[in-house]
């Protein structure tokens, strides 16, 4: 016998294939007041723009809650603290630039950590171009200017 899908399963494929309107039918608590998207499903929106526009890209997976054994595997494995989200290599310099890291944060809050500013400073000295963006419209904004310049 098969299952079929929960509302908490549509709404996470709404969100990850770019459906803009949730599937629950619970009110938000204010009309008024709508909650500002999280960094991951800014995230999802982004990695499913790069999918469509054929981008070649990775995401660095440094985030994450971690048991202390699987952190300490992952530290001695060589995860260093403050890496960008996204990066887009590319196979000639553009615009003076190896490649472009993208740093995703929401629209509203989010800030830059010291270990990801010090990441952003050491990756720009060594000739990548590192944007930190607020949302994903402002990332694909960024990946145009750079992949079309």
């Amino acid at each position: 016998m098969q299952r079929k899908p929960t509302k908490r399963f549509w709404n996470a494929y709404g969100q990850l294939y770019g459906n803009e309107k949730p599937l629950a039918t619970k009110k938000p608590k204010r009309t008024t007041e709508r909650k500002c998207p999280t960094e991951q499903q800014e995230q999802f929106k982004l990695v499913h723009w790069l999918k469509l526009q054929k981008v070649f890209f990775y995401h660095i997976p440094n985030g994450g809650y971690r048991n202390p054994i699987e952190a300490a595997k992952f530290k001695r494995l060589g995860v260093v603290p403050g890496i960008p989200d996204i990066c887009v290599p590319t196979a000639h310099p553009r615009k003076g630039y190896h490649g472009l890291y993208i740093e995703l944060k929401r629209v509203s809050g989010g800030k830059v950590s010291d270990s990801q500013q010090e990441c952003i400073d050491i990756l720009t000295k060594n000739g990548y171009k590192v944007i930190v963006c607020k949302g994903a419209d402002e990332a694909m904004k960024a990946i145009k200017d750079y992949l079309n310049g």
